[in-house]
Formats: C-alpha cells, sequence, structure tokens
C-alpha cells in the first residue's frame, strides 16, 4: 500500500538543510541531510528529496524550520545567497500551505513530546511543571537561539525571539574583566557574543591574557576536545561558559515564567554535556537573588534528540491539519 503523506517538515540552517516526510499517522519519515553549498537554492533541495522519496504523491503542506528571524513569511539567509519565502514555495510546489518556522520555535514545540534518552536532567530531578506553564527552549551553537512555548487550553504557541540579543550582564569580577576585553573588542556585548562557538574562543583568549597564559589553541573545537580531557585554560574557559550560560537561561526562566522547565538545545551543550552536568550551570541558574526560590523549582534539562527542529516541524505540521 502506497503511504499517505501529512507533509513535509525541514530544518534549514547555515550549513545543512534537514528534510523528512510525516506520514498521516505523524510518523517522520525519511529523513535526509542536504549540504547547502551543494545547490544554488533552497527549491533545488526539496525537489531533489522530494523526487527521491515522494515520488507522485506529493505532501500537500510543508513546515520548514529555518535558522533565523521570519519577517512577512520569508527569510534571508546571513551566511547562505539564499531567500527563501511561504509565497515562492507554495507557487513552484504547489502545497497547499506552507509555513516558515524560527527553528528554535520549533525546537520550544518539540520540547513537551521529548523524554527518556531524548533528554539529560541538569541538576536535580524536578517533576515537570503544569501542561499550561510556560517553556524555553534556548542554546549555543553558531548563535545563541531563544524561543517560548506559551501553553493553555487552547493548544500551544510557540514564540520566536531574538533573545541571543539581548545585552551580558556579568556576575561576577571575571566576568566585568570579560566584558570589559569584550567591549573593546565588538563594543556592545549581547548574550550571544559569549554564548556561541565565537564566544566559546574569545573567552579562552580572554582568560589566557588575564592568566598571563599563551592562548595557543587555534579554534572553539580545539577548546572544547582539549578542554574536556584535562587542558587547564580550555577546561577553565568551557567552566565559564557554562556559568554564563546558567546565568542567562534563570534570567530566561525568569523572564517567561518558564516553571514548565528550560530546555538547552543547539549544537554545543550536547558537546560538553558532562560540563553542563557538573553543577556549576545549575548553580548560576538558580543564583537569582529574591527571586532564587522561584527558579529552583524549575527543571532543566539539555536536550539529546540530533533532530528536535524537525519535530517541532512536524507538531507544527499536525496543528495545520486541525484548522
Amino acid at each position: 500500500m502506497r503511504t499517505l503523506w501529512m507533509g513535509l517538515v525541514g530544518d534549514i540552517g547555515g550549513t545543512n538543510a534537514r528534510l523528512a516526510l510525516v506520514d498521516v499517522e505523524g510518523r517522520i519519515r525519511h529523513p535526509r541531510t542536504f549540504a547547502n553549498k551543494d545547490y544554488a537554492s533552497l527549491d533545488d533541495v526539496i525537489a531533489d528529496y522530494l523526487a527521491t522519496t515522494a515520488g507522485k504523491k506529493r505532501p500537500p503542506r510543508a513546515v520548514l524550520a529555518v535558522a533565523g528571524p521570519v519577517v512577512d513569511g520569508e527569510i534571508e539567509f546571513t551566511n547562505l545567497h539564499w531567500t527563501v519565502s511561504e509565497g515562492d514555495l507554495l507557487a513552484q510546489f504547489e502545497f497547499e500551505a506552507v509555513e516558515l518556522i524560527n527553528d528554535f520555535a520549533a525546537q520550544a514545540l518539540a520540547c513537551p513530546r521529548l523524554e527518556g534518552a531524548d533528554l539529560r536532567v541538569l541538576g536535580p530531578d524536578l517533576p515537570k511543571g503544569a501542561h499550561d506553564c510556560p517553556i524555553v527552549a534556548l542554546g549555543p551553537g553558531t548563535g545563541f537561539g531563544v524561543a517560548a512555548l506559551a501553553r493553555g487550553e487552547r493548544g500551544e504557541i510557540p514564540i520566536a525571539t531574538e533573545g541571543g540579543h539581548a545585552g551580558f550582564a556579568p556576575s561576577d569580577e571575571v566576568e566585568i574583566e570579560i566584558l570589559k576585553q569584550m567591549s573593546a573588542k565588538y563594543g556592545r556585548v549581547s548574550v550571544e557574543r559569549l554564548l556561541s562557538g565565537q564566544g566559546l574562543y574569545d573567552l579562552y583568549g580572554i582568560l589566557a591574557e588575564m592568566r598571563g597564559e599563551p592562548a595557543s589553541l587555534p579554534d572553539e573545537a580545539a577548546v572544547t576536545r582539549d578542554g574536556l580531557v584535562g587542558d587547564p585554560l580550555a577546561g577553565a574557559a568551557l567552566d565559564r561558559f557554562c556559568r554564563i550560560l546558567g546565568s542567562a537561561a534563570g534570567d530566561l526562566a525568569l523572564t517567561f515564567g518558564a516553571r514548565g522547565g528550560v530546555f538547552v538545545a543547539g549544537g554545543i551543550g550536547p558537546r560538553i554535556a558532562e560540563r553542563l552536568a557538573g553543577g556549576a550551570f545549575r548553580k548560576r541558574f538558580e543564583a537569582k537573588g529574591r527571586l532564587s526560590d522561584y527558579v529552583k523549582a524549575i527543571p532543566t534539562y539539555l536536550v539529546i534528540h540530533p533532530y528536535p527542529a524537525i519535530v517541532g516541524a512536524a507538531r507544527r505540521l499536525e496543528q495545520l491539519d486541525r484548522l
């Protein structure tokens, strides 16, 4: 029997495009990853994927999670020569409906569906918040993504944000010096300036200067690798990174009233899972002065699932199917 498709879902980043089909029972099928550099446009990627998976029975709808802000149904990628719009996709592939959604908004939608091996508890194993409590998904990678999920009796609504561009607030004397040096380099210092791959490498360089030691490692990947196997300076950079991430996560939990949980996603978190679970992240998360008791009751998780944005896009596809 030929499979009937509910729709196409995707996670479109700056480097790779991941696509999958969702069948009428809501199962994600035939996931594939494409290198964006091999294609002139997203249309070409989708055409290639559909030709080799769906055949003549095309999916009627599409939900694509994209790395960046969606404005009036369109996104222009910053590190790709691609502009993608819902209208163009509708015309090109004759979908009944297309929606572009911010990738962290998609991850926020995925969070209530993740369980077991998809997640790792960071800090105490607290009960999950009530079904109507907001959730926050955040995470460092190339940048720092932030989204929330408003939940209530009428369903769940993802809230895309540019929270990664909020200002960095230092929490101790070391971070005050970090802020001074980052300000000299960049001017305004956002959270993303520190909680990203480049931010980790900047932290490494600044801590080296503060200690009077050479910064001999070439990039953030080397800092992560060597920090996890005992290099003192790289390890200090990872620990500082986790502290700053904990502070930012706690601030966002307060901002959104995220009693349903805070979920750390993104590309860097799973690579430094042991460091995040070591205590510095959660200690900073809870260090909120008069509101410490409030955040102490909020569970925090590391997202281990490899493609949470695909899961979230599939959830949004289900919502469209019910409209």
